[in-house]
This record gives structure tokens, sequence and C-alpha cells, in this order.
């Protein structure tokens, strides 16, 4: 490049750029190389700004956040806003407290829509704009960058052409128009108020191939970059492509873990990395949660599907702690393991592994496994943890069973610790969504508007139904222990006509109505509603003995057969 060359190229560069007086010296004073161990992974989660919490966000939040902190290293959040037209009002903030709700702790960057922690800030990229100036100034001077004038019209009848002619469409070679032209064309063009785009002169060649080890997915073998791609937009803000480079070079970033879907865009962000003479960081490119469609397996879509959306989890009372666990289930398949080896371990002590990373193929969303989860975590909580949690679920989902919950709170409690104390712990609650299902029933008004479902008692005809609830609440000793009451009960079905027990019924069935199980199914579900609920004894406990009197002598009448 001759002497007169490199100075209408400064000229130039200054004029499109004349916003950009930081220097590159000062960038790099400004921001020195981290004092780190050489073990110490520097990562980040770097979300846009445009819409609702993807669960598929907190799953790559979560992977880079503890291969950071188990490394001993720095996991910041940075906020990706340089696309002004889709961002969302709100949505940084929402960022900040998914990863809050998700105890996922970043060590710097956004803790609020304007608020941040850390040294190497801003971490909101449209506060960064003169940084990236600086940088796509110095590549114009260099004649590695030029200004592009096509207007949106010019650039569709390019894409039209070879679309026409069946190659890749694209701005490279002979349609890198602007690429061609001389800094008096671009000169010309200012004068007449046109605004560029400014676009990096690719050095790529499609017939020529990058080697690179990606974390997850082994070596990769990918044809270099030839596109001229914008590196900076008409509004002076930079693409993600050019951001990204500049971000992660300054904030010391050593592994980027981020979705497939940037696995093609790979190439150009290392051809940018060796275009700045820059140490590359380690890549790893995660699968996206997928789910079943039918027999076949599908991204999991922010249109179509409510479980997309981390406030679902929320909604349906899912325990932050039990989303972790599954998401780590689905990140190694040897955390199922390790938990059950350490049932009452912080999640925080488990280590990622990423040998396990890599045998992923595409993490399936499974809800039903998400309720394993939750049934195992919540069965391990006190009663009185239960009812807590519980009930600020419920202020905010369900205001009947809140009331309800919070006028008793002793009886809640009761309630909750219904088998909750024995070697094998009650797990019937999955999520907070589950409690008035399950306990709802314990209520008055709910189980009026619940009632009985007789179709539990198919076979039993009422006369004998109405027989075992007058007896039962006759002879129904509250203060008898559950020995005790084990035995009047099976007295009461001898002396209406019941086996005592399965085996005796089994040998002379021509003897009796049913078993002493038919008669506690028939007791169970007038009490309860239904066929199904915790210990039959510890129930009727804490119902206590009037309404225990009250459902078995009133409900029974409007039940329909």
């Amino acid at each position: 490049m001759t002497t007169e060359n490199k100075e209408n190229l400064k000229k130039l560069a200054a004029a499109l750029l004349p916003e950009a007086t930081l220097s590159i010296e000062e960038i790099v004073e400004t921001y020195p190389p981290r004092k780190l161990s050489k073990d110490a992974i520097v990562t980040r989660i770097a979300p846009s700004p445009t819409g609702f919490m993807h669960i598929g966000g907190i799953y790559a939040a979560l992977i880079p956040e503890r291969l950071g902190h188990q490394s001993g290293g720095v996991f910041y959040l940075r906020i990706e806003d340089t696309d002004k037209k889709r961002e969302v009002e709100g949505a940084t903030e929402l960022i900040v407290n998914s990863l809050k709700a998700f105890n996922i702790k970043p060590d710097e960057g956004q803790i609020g829509s304007n608020r941040e922690i850390g040294d190497y800030g801003p971490y909101k990229q449209s506060e960064r704009k003169l940084i990236y100036q600086a940088f796509v100034k110095k590549l114009i001077e260099d004649g590695d960058a030029y200004p592009a004038f096509e207007t949106i019209d010019e650039l569709g009848k390019i894409t039209e052409q070879q679309t026409a002619e069946k190659i890749a469409p694209g701005y490279y070679d002979k349609w890198a128009t602007w690429r061609h032209k001389t800094t008096e064309d671009a000169f010309a063009a200012l004068e007449k108020g046109l605004t560029p785009v400014i676009r990096l002169k690719s050095t790529g060649d499609l017939q020529k191939f990058i080697l690179i080890e990606d974390l997850f997915k082994g070596k990769l073998r990918l044809p270099e970059n030839n596109q001229d791609i914008v590196i900076l937009k008409s509004d002076g803000l930079p693409t993600y492509h050019f951001a990204h480079l500049i971000d992660d070079h300054f904030m010391g970033t050593t592994h980027v873990i981020r979705g497939d879907e940037w696995l093609a865009s790979l190439a150009l962000h290392v051809q940018l990395f060796r275009k700045m003479n820059w140490e590359l960081p380690k890549y790893g490119h995660i699968a996206p949660i997928q789910k079943l469609d039918g027999t076949s397996r599908r991204k999991l879509s922010k249109r179509h599907d409510p479980e997309a959306n981390v406030a679902f989890y929320e909604a349906a009372g899912y325990p932050a702690e039990v989303v972790i666990m599954y998401l780590l289930n689905l990140a190694n398949s040897g955390f199922e393991k390790w938990l059950n080896e350490n049932p009452n371990e912080k999640l925080e002590n488990y280590k990622l592994s990423i040998e396990e990373l890599k045998k992923g193929s595409g993490a399936l969303l499974d809800l039903v496994k998400m309720d394993s989860f939750g049934k195992e975590y919540i069965g391990r909580l006190s009663a009185e943890n239960m009812a807590a949690l519980a009930l600020r679920w419920a202020k905010k989902y369900d205001d009947e069973l809140a009331g309800l919950m919070e006028y008793d709170m002793n009886y809640t409690i009761q309630i909750l610790n219904i088998e909750r104390e024995n070697v094998k712990a009650r797990k019937d609650i999955s999520k907070w969504s589950d409690v008035r299902s399950q306990i709802g029933f314990f209520f008055d008004s709910l189980f009026t508007k619940q009632g009985i479902n007789m179709d539990e008692l198919a076979g039993c005809d009422l006369k004998s139904v109405k027989e075992v609830a007058a007896m039962v609440a006759e002879k129904y000793n509250p203060t008898a222990d559950k020995e005790a009451w084990l035995q009047n009960m099976r007295e009461i079905s001898v002396e209406l006509g019941y086996a005592p027990d399965a085996k005796t019924f089994k040998q002379e069935p021509e003897k009796y109505k049913g078993n002493f199980g038919d008669m506690a199914k028939i007791v169970r579900v007038l009490l309860v509603g239904k066929n199904q609920s915790p210990d039959l004894y510890e129930v009727m406990q804490v119902l206590g003995a009037e309404k225990v009197n009250h459902r078995l002598t009133s409900n029974i009448w409007s039940a329909k057969k």
C-alpha cells in the first residue's frame, strides 16, 4: 500500500467515523489481562434482550457458570443489545431476574436494567459503541474493511440474480460491489448524504478449510468464510459477529459456550480473531433442548411450546432447584447417580464434566422426568418449609388455596406432615400446582366443590356404602393409636360381612361381601373423594373427629350411582 493510499484511507476512516476518537492504546490500558490461574476458565452468557427468557437460555447459562466457577474462574453476564429494532422493553431486567431465580450467579455484568458490577464493563454492548468504532476505524485505515452504500433494493437485486444463476447468495467476490470502489467513490457517496455500512474485506476461500477443536463436538473441518460481512451497521453499532470479537478479547473470555445455531458462524469468528492477531478462545457448541413431536425430535419452539418459556415453570410451581437438577441431568448423565449418593449436598458442589457434555446429541425435554426430580426434592423438605414455599406460590397463582392454607398454618403443616417422617417419606407432590389436587380435600370448601367420585366405588351397592359410613362414624375413636384403630376397623369390617384380610377372602369368597381393603376403600372415598390418599389413619387424625363424622354421615346422600 502506497503512502498516498494510506493517507486516503485514514481520511476516509475519519470521515466515516467522526466520533471514533478513542485510541486503541487507551482501550488496551483500560482492559488489562486478568490475573487468574492458568486453569481458570473465564466464560459468559450473552443473551439479547428481545423477549421472554427461554429455558434453553437457562441451560446455556448453567453450563458456563458451572465450568467457570468450578475452575476458580469467572462467569459474567453481557447484554448484547446492538439490534435496537428487536429489543423489547424490560427484557434485560427479565434476563437478570431469571438468572437470579435459578440461582445462576454472574461474578460480573448486569445485575439490573441499569446496574452492573465488574472491572471489564460496560457489559451492555450499546454502551461500548466507541470501543467497537475504534477498531473498525483501524481496519478501514489498514485496508481490511470498507464502506458499502447499497440500498436494500440493490442488495435484493443481487440476491435475485444469484438465485437465478443458482449460485450461493451473499456479498462476495464480484458481488461485493463496493469492495472494488475507490476512496473517491466513497467520498462522493458521503457528499450525497448516503449512509454506509462497514464491511470486512474477507480473505477467505470456500475451497480451503479451517481445522478447529470444539469443546463438545471434537475436531471440526469447516470451509473458510468468503463473505464480506457487515461489521458496523448504518446506525454506528456493530453486528454480533464483530462485537463479540472485541468483547470476548478484552473481557478475557477463555471459553465461549453457546448454542448450536452459532456453529455456522464459527469459521467467520475464527477469521476475525486471526485478522486481529488475537488468541482464539475455546469454543463449545451445545445441542438445543428438543422435544418429541410424534416420533421425531424437534427444537423447543418459542412460538408453539409453552414450556419453552421459563415463566411456565414458575407458574406450574416447579421449585427452581428442581429445574436446575433436571438441566444438570440433561448436561451430564452421571448427575442423577451423584444426587442419589449425595441427597443433602448443595447442587453447586456437583462438578460438571466436559467429557459427559461431549456425549450429548440433543437434550430431550421430559416433564415426567422433571416431575420425578420434583417428588424427590419436595419429599426431602420439612412440612414447615414445604408449607411456606407452597403458600408463597399459591399467593401468586391460586388465591383460594392460599387463603385456606394461611387461615390455619398449623393445620396446613399437619396435613403436609402426613407420612413425612417415615423411613420412606411421602412423595406425591412434584410441583406446587399439585398441592390443590393432593391436599385440597382437607379443606371443606374444596372438598364440597370437588365432590365424591362414586365411580371409585364401582361394584359397591349404595346400601353397603351407607352401612359402612354409619358404623365407622359411630365407632371411630380419634384418641386410639394406629394399632388400636386398625383393630377397630377390622372388627367393623367383620361385623358388616367383610373378610378381615385378603387371604381369608380368597379362601372362601362366597362367604363375604369383600375383604377389609374393600371396606377401607369405601371409607377413604367418602372422606377424601377418591381412592388415593396418604395413610388413612393419619388422614382421619388430621381431619379430626368432627369432619370425619360429618363426611361419613352427610355427603353420601348426595352421591349418585
